[in-house]
């Protein structure tokens, strides 16, 4: 496996405290950067992990800390956070901005379009701001519960999309994930939507209905795409 250097960079944005977790090949060569983004549990080990994984992939990965150092543990602390969370949706997408602008300035960084993925409210998050920042080369969401654009919300999203979700996932109907997939293509979007035979969570081992089969084809598929759209 590759040699993987991480660190922590301050984001200079809402003041003091919010911060991303960086994680990149240790080498002198440039790779494409993205900015994942957390579950509704935070920055907990298994998006650290998902990090290092990507990074040993041959990219530069930021995870903005939208809880600033508060893990959840306990469904009902987690539902908690994210609503306090959801409740200032302009100060998360600031924070996770501020990561996108950071990792350009990242001399490991090339290109500088950007890729964005999110997981639970992290997919809600990841459509919310590719509707608000032009500047992205790919944009990868799973199960984003919540999300229902406009069709003037789509109109301003100019990246390609991958969203994947699980038919089992109670918080995002089959009938939002269609009129998801209508608005986007209708708008002539570059939009791929993937439905596995899933729960919510499902690339999640430790946390939410993980499902080792759909996710050892749902990731790997997730990587090339951002391989492909990042270059």
């Amino acid at each position: 496996m590759a040699v993987i250097r991480t660190s922590k960079v301050d984001l200079k944005v809402n003041g003091s405290g919010a911060y991303a977790f960086v994680a990149q090949p240790d080498d002198d060569n440039t790779h494409p950067g993205m900015v994942l983004i957390q579950e509704w549990w935070g920055i907990e080990a298994h998006i650290i992990d998902l990090a290092q994984k990507l990074a040993a992939d041959g990219f530069v990965v930021a995870v903005p800390d939208l809880y600033h150092g508060q893990v959840a543990t306990e469904p009902n602390d987690a539902q908690k956070a994210v609503m306090m969370l959801v409740q200032n949706v302009d100060k998360a997408v600031s924070e996770i901005v501020g990561a996108l602008e950071t990792l350009k300035t990242n001399p490991s960084v090339n290109p500088k379009k950007l890729g964005i993925m999110g997981f639970c409210v992290g997919g809600f998050l990841a459509w919310t701001v590719a509707s608000r920042y032009s500047d992205l080369g790919a944009v990868a969401t799973f199960y984003g519960a919540g999300y229902d654009p406009t069709p003037e919300d789509v109109a301003k999203v100019n990246a390609p999309v991958l969203a994947t979700y699980g038919s089992k996932d109670a918080s995002v109907p089959p009938e939002q994930i269609a009129k998801i997939e209508k608005f986007y293509k209708d708008a002539g979007k570059d939009i791929t939507v993937d439905v596995y035979d899933a729960g919510h969570a499902f690339i999640n081992p430790d946390h939410g209905m993980g499902d080792e089969a759909s996710a050892k084809v749902a990731w790997p598929k997730a990587v090339q795409f951002l391989k492909d759209h990042l270059k």
